[in-house]
């Protein structure tokens, strides 16, 4: 089914805005225009539909319970939401994260990043993978599908590892723990892959998935408008691993972030990441000002 940001709007029925324009502020990625009539447009409408099929799922879930006699078992909702770098999946996930836990069947939610399950810089380095970067072999699936089985069979407490953008690596010894949250947002590029034979992907744990989706020349002008942002603020930094970045020319910059686009980001988006659009139940369609302009919702 394919609806017009009008026809979605008109879905939100009376579910009320508990964000404001400061938090929105605070939860916007870089360079991303989001406003709150985008919240109340297209934000609203879905943490609806979300919060109907979590109620949904814990029906069958009490279903399953009582035909098989056992006394019925807290199962976490998973959702995954998944588009290219720089799409603004990032923004979307962060503000589901805060408005789905404003509703009270489910205030305890958590957002696991899948930035979180790539290999350590060394361990590209040595597989000679270090330029594909953020494609699926960059990252440590079965440990992936692991956290998120555990996370599924109601573990008390599941540790994920913590990546740096700022180190552009997976940091030491450093773990953030989810615990037994109601909902669990996976955010990635990948989430949708589908899995090696005889394998389980991340995906099979997914009650509802969510891709964000927009033409691949609207992409690429936003990734190097980020990458210019970025270069005069994060990559600043004397921590930055792209340090060396912010020195260079504003003309030597959009080469670079253009080159980067094209050899790695876009080849990723095309050969692995928008073949699993049609995987997702929901699909949001940006237009060129990164405004929802069409949703696209599986109806079986």
């Amino acid at each position: 089914m394919e609806l017009s940001r009008e026809q979605w709007s008109e879905l939100r029925k009376n579910t009320p805005l508990t964000l404001t324009a400061d938090e929105l502020e605070e939860l916007r990625g870089v360079d991303d225009p989001i406003d709150l009539t985008e919240v109340t447009d297209i934000y609203l409408p879905l943490t609806r539909l979300l919060n109907l099929h979590f109620t949904g799922s814990k029906q069958r879930s009490s279903v399953l319970s009582a035909f098989l006699g056992k006394s019925e078992q807290r199962v976490p909702y998973i959702l995954g939401i998944a588009g290219s770098v720089a799409v603004g999946k990032s923004t979307t996930a962060r503000l589901l994260h805060t408005l789905l836990a404003r509703w009270p069947e489910h205030p305890h939610v958590e957002l696991i990043t899948t930035d979180s399950f790539l290999y350590p810089n060394a361990v590209l380095e040595a597989k000679k993978i270090m330029h594909r970067k953020g494609f699926p072999e960059s990252y440590d699936r079965r440990a992936l599908v692991r956290f998120v089985a555990e996370v599924k069979a109601g573990a008390a407490e599941v540790k994920a590892p913590i990546y740096s953008h700022l180190e552009y690596d997976i940091v030491p010894g450093a773990a953030q723990t989810v615990k037994s949250p109601d909902i669990l947002i996976i955010e990635g590029l990948n989430v949708l892959q589908p899995a090696p034979p005889t394998s389980l992907a991340v995906n099979d744990y997914f009650d509802f998935s969510i891709y964000v989706d927009a033409k691949v020349e609207d992409i690429r002008t936003w990734y190097v408008e980020r990458f210019h942002k970025l270069r005069r603020t994060a990559f600043e930094d004397p921590k930055s691993y792209f340090r060396h970045i912010a020195e260079l020319s504003y003309d030597e910059a959009t080469d670079f972030a253009r080159n980067v686009w094209r050899d790695i980001n876009e080849r990723n988006l095309v050969e692995n990441i928008a073949p699993t659009r049609g995987r997702a139940d929901l699909v949001l369609k940006k237009g060129a000002d990164h405004s929802v302009r069409r949703v696209r919702l599986r109806q079986t």
